[in-house]
C-alpha cells in the first residue's frame, strides 16, 4: 500500500508550448468569411513586431496596445467580442506569415478598439511545463472563444483594464 512520502509514479511530462501547441490559434480553421478589417489588424500586429529591433518587438506591441485600448469606449460584450476574435482567425488562416496567439489576439484588441470597444488584453503563464498565452477576454474576466484550458493560465501583463494605468 502506497504511502503518502511514495515517490510519485512516473508520467510523461508535456512539451514545453510557447502558444502554438496547446492553443492551436492559426492552425484549427474557423469558417466564415474572410474580413479587410481583421487583415489590416493582423498585419498591424504582425508588423509592429517584425519592425525594429527584435528584442524590442514586446515592447513596441505593448505600447502599441496601450496606445489603443486608450481610445476605446464603452465595453464590448461577449457577442461583439467572440465575432471579432473569429473573423481574426478566419482572416489568419490564410496569412501567409506566422500568426498564433500573440498576433491573434493584439489584431483583435486593435479592431475592437478601431469600433471604440473596450476589451482586456492578456498575456499569461502556465507552469509544469512552462507555457505562455496570449487572449482576449471581456472587461468582466470572461476569455473570448478560448478553450476552457485558458483558465490555467496566469495574466502576467493585463492591458484595457480600467483599474490598470499606463506608467
Amino acid at each position: 500500500m502506497p504511502t503518502p512520502w511514495d515517490a510519485p509514479l512516473p508520467a510523461p511530462t508535456p512539451a514545453a508550448s510557447w502558444g502554438g501547441a496547446e492553443h492551436p490559434a492559426g492552425l484549427t480553421q474557423v469558417t466564415g468569411p474572410l474580413s479587410a478589417t481583421a487583415a489590416v489588424a493582423l498585419a498591424t500586429a504582425w508588423s509592429i513586431t517584425r519592425t525594429g529591433r527584435r528584442k524590442r518587438a514586446m515592447n513596441r506591441l505593448v505600447r502599441a496596445l496601450w496606445a489603443s485600448t486608450s481610445t476605446a469606449g464603452r465595453p464590448a460584450s461577449p457577442a461583439e467580442a467572440s465575432e471579432v476574435v473569429l473573423a481574426v482567425r478566419r482572416t489568419a488562416w490564410h496569412a501567409p506569415v506566422r500568426t498564433a496567439c500573440l498576433e491573434e489576439s493584439a489584431a483583435a484588441t486593435f479592431l475592437l478598439a478601431a469600433r471604440r470597444l473596450s476589451v482586456v488584453w492578456c498575456h499569461g503563464i502556465a507552469a509544469d511545463p512552462v507555457r505562455l498565452h496570449a487572449w482576449v477576454q471581456t472587461v468582466d474576466g470572461d476569455p473570448v472563444a478560448e478553450p476552457p484550458s485558458t483558465r490555467a493560465y496566469t495574466p502576467a501583463l493585463t492591458i484595457g483594464a480600467r483599474h490598470q494605468h499606463h506608467p
